[in-house]
């Protein structure tokens, strides 16, 4: 314990003269520039969706627009993403963080999207008030 304390102290007292100097690997800045590049240019995060619709075909896109749309309508609060990779439709909605948040949500859709489920997915950054 004594021994902790006379550290504290004389870097204490190394503060109040203002001479800091600090001796670090050169490959830490550059890890801290590549981490800051990314968190401006990547958007998103991994966590949870709940996707509620998912089809093919001729008037696919159509469907998915309308589910949308009627999610909205019902769930403002909620995004709602369309997703297209071909051939598939997906509807998936919510930017959860964790699973047990899908899934209390997916308690108060599911009478209205009964074939619902959650799923892994990227999800955006939450909104800053």
């Amino acid at each position: 314990m004594f021994f902790i304390n006379f550290s504290f102290l004389s870097f204490s007292q190394d503060l109040s003269q203002g001479n800091i100097e600090v001796i670090q690997d050169i490959r830490i800045d550059t890890l801290i520039k590549k981490h800051i590049y990314l968190n401006k240019v990547k958007h998103n995060i991994k966590g949870w969706r709940i996707q509620i619709f998912f089809d093919s075909g001729n008037n696919s896109k159509k469907m998915a627009n309308d589910t949308k749309n009627e999610f909205i309508d019902k769930f403002p609060q909620a995004e709602a993403y369309i997703i297209f990779r071909a051939p598939y439709y997906k509807i998936r909605v919510g930017d959860f963080r964790t699973k047990m948040d899908a899934q209390r949500f997916l308690k108060d859709i599911i009478n209205d999207y009964p074939n619902a489920f959650v799923i892994k997915d990227e999800i955006n950054y939450p909104k800053l008030d």
